[in-house]
Formats: C-alpha cells, sequence, structure tokens
C-alpha cells in the first residue's frame, strides 16, 4: 500500500469472482462457419472486490466450438459492491482471450464510473482460469 500526498491510496489485492450464470446468443453467422456472438455473465466476487456483477461480452467463433486458441472478446461489467469496504459501484472494460485451455483476462476500471464512496476509483488487474472460478489480482487507487 502506497499512500501519495494528494490522499491517493494504492493498493495490490487478490480474490476471484464466480461465474453464476451465462447466457449466449448468437449475434451474426451462421452455427457453422464465422460468427459472433453476444454473451450477459453473471458473477459473484469476494475479496479486495466484494459484491455482485452483470457483464456483457462480444464473441467471435472463427467455425464450431472454439476452433483456436487466443479468441478475444471485449467486455463490460457493472459491478455493485466493496471495495476496501466502501460501497458503491463501477464499470470494468475487460479484454478477455478464451480457447478450449480457459481464459485470460486484463481488466481496467472505466474512468469515472465509481459511485457513492467509489467514486474517484481507478485501477486495473489480472485473470485467468479454466473453471468457473476466477482468481484475480487488482491494483486500484482510492482517493481519501
Amino acid at each position: 500500500m502506497n499512500t501519495r500526498h494528494d490522499g491517493t491510496t494504492t493498493r495490490t489485492a487478490r480474490g476471484s469472482s464466480v461465474l453464476r450464470a451465462w447466457d449466449e446468443h448468437i449475434a451474426a453467422g451462421p452455427e457453422d462457419a464465422p460468427r459472433y456472438a453476444h454473451a450477459r455473465a453473471t458473477f459473484t466476487y469476494s475479496g479486495a472486490i466484494e459484491g455482485n456483477s452483470t457483464c456483457d461480452y462480444l464473441l467471435y467463433y472463427a467455425g464450431q466450438g472454439h476452433d483456436g486458441d487466443g479468441q478475444s472478446a471485449p467486455g463490460l461489467e457493472f459491478v455493485e459492491g466493496t471495495v476496501d469496504g466502501r460501497n458503491g459501484t463501477f464499470v470494468l472494460r475487460h479484454d478477455v482471450t478464451y480457447g478450449p485451455h480457459g481464459i485470460e483476462d486484463t481488466f481496467t476500471v472505466v474512468p469515472g464510473s465509481g459511485s457513492g464512496e467509489l467514486e474517484g476509483l481507478t485501477g486495473h488487474g489480472r485473470a485467468a482460469s479454466a473453471t468457473e472460478t476466477v482468481p484475480y489480482t487488482f491494483d486500484y487507487r482510492l482517493t481519501g
């Protein structure tokens, strides 16, 4: 933890999220050819972030199933809960790569998206897993 002269506290923390629901629909393209899909997922967070979220992803498929590694999916996630004991909401922007061996994710707090006691929250993190429980590392700053 580092505290700067402007009152900003920088922390590195860990936790995990658990996938609770996944609803995916093809948005364009046939089932057996290149296509993209929209997925809405819900998660429960524990650790540095405590709470629940809803995330929307755009997924690309080259053909049947996972036809190769390293496909990427952007996502936006609305998180409601606490960070470092402070209550509020914020939005994460995700860049997820996925394939038959799981996911790797880098995420960033969308600037200005924090509300309540999380107003002014900034940060970024990483996550990776091949199961529905996904450990993450979160580097973040809270003012005050």
